[in-house]
C-alpha cells in the first residue's frame, strides 16, 4: 500500500507540474503573438506612410511639357488657394488669382509652393508700362525650369479680363508661338495707370493686385539698363496666404 501511495503521489506531482507548465506556456503564448501582431501593424503603417510619401514626391515630379494641362487640372482641384503675397525690399504686393483661369491659377500656386519664385527677381522694369518677374541669372532658377521641361500653358483669355492698372498676366514667347502659349515662370503686373489695352487678347490675365500699389510704383522707379533689367537685382519671396 505504501508503494502504491508513493507512486500515486509521484504521478500526481508529475501531472501537476507538467499541466502547470502547459497552462503557463499557453498563457504566455498569446501575449507574445499579440506583441508580434502589434509590431507587424506598426511596421506596416510605417511602410504605407513611406510609400505615400514617395508617391507624393513622384506625383510632383511627373509634371512635364506634355502633361501640364492634365497635371494642373488635378492639382488645382486639390489646391484651391487664390491669394498670394510677394515680398521685396521695396514692400509687399498682395495678389488675387482668378478662378476662371484655373490652369494659370493652379500653375502659379504650384510654383509658389515649391518656392520657384523665391529664386527669381523682378528682372524687367518698363516704366509706365509693366514690372515683370519670375526669372534670374541664378542656376537654381534654371534648374527648376529644366526639371519641369520648361512647360507651357494654353492661353485662358477671357474677354472680361482686361489689362488694367494692377492686372497680373502671363508672359509668352513673342516668336514661333502661334498658339500664344504662356510661360508660367514669367509674369508681369501692369504699372501704367491707364492700363495696357493693346495686350488684350494676346496674353492671359489671371489675377490682379489687391494691395501694394505703392510697392509697384517704387519698383518702377529703379535704375535700369538698356534691356530694362534693373542695375541692382530685385529678389522676391512669394507665399500663399489663404
Amino acid at each position: 500500500m505504501k508503494l502504491i501511495k508513493v507512486v500515486l503521489i509521484l504521478s500526481l506531482n508529475i501531472c501537476f507540474n507538467s499541466c502547470g507548465k502547459t497552462q503557463k506556456e499557453k498563457q504566455k503564448k498569446p501575449s507574445v503573438e499579440v506583441k508580434k501582431d502589434t509590431i507587424a501593424k506598426i511596421d506596416t503603417t510605417k511602410v504605407i506612410q513611406k510609400q505615400k510619401e514617395k508617391e507624393v514626391e513622384k506625383a510632383w515630379d511627373t509634371l512635364n511639357r506634355s502633361n501640364a494641362e492634365a497635371f494642373f487640372k488635378a492639382y488645382g482641384a486639390q489646391n484651391k488657394e487664390t491669394k498670394v503675397l510677394i515680398t521685396t525690399s521695396f514692400g509687399k504686393i498682395k495678389l488675387k488669382l482668378y478662378n476662371d483661369t484655373p490652369i494659370h491659377r493652379a500653375s502659379f500656386i504650384f510654383l509658389t509652393k515649391i518656392k520657384y519664385f523665391n529664386t527669381a527677381y523682378f528682372y524687367r522694369v518698363a516704366r509706365n508700362f509693366v514690372v515683370q518677374g519670375g526669372d534670374s541669372d541664378r542656376e537654381s532658377t534654371a534648374k527648376f525650369r529644366r526639371k519641369y521641361q520648361h512647360y507651357r500653358l494654353k492661353p485662358e483669355i477671357r474677354k472680361k479680363r482686361r489689362h488694367r492698372y494692377g492686372s497680373l498676366a502671363a508672359a509668352k514667347d513673342a516668336e514661333d508661338n502661334p498658339q500664344k502659349l504662356s510661360s508660367p515662370f514669367n509674369f508681369y503686373i501692369v504699372q501704367n495707370k491707364k492700363g495696357a489695352r493693346h495686350l488684350d487678347g494676346e496674353h492671359t490675365v489671371f489675377g490682379e493686385v489687391i494691395s501694394g500699389f505703392s510697392t509697384i510704383e517704387k519698383i518702377a522707379k529703379v535704375k535700369v539698363g538698356s534691356d530694362d533689367w534693373p542695375t541692382e537685382d530685385i529678389p522676391m519671396t512669394v507665399e500663399v496666404i489663404n
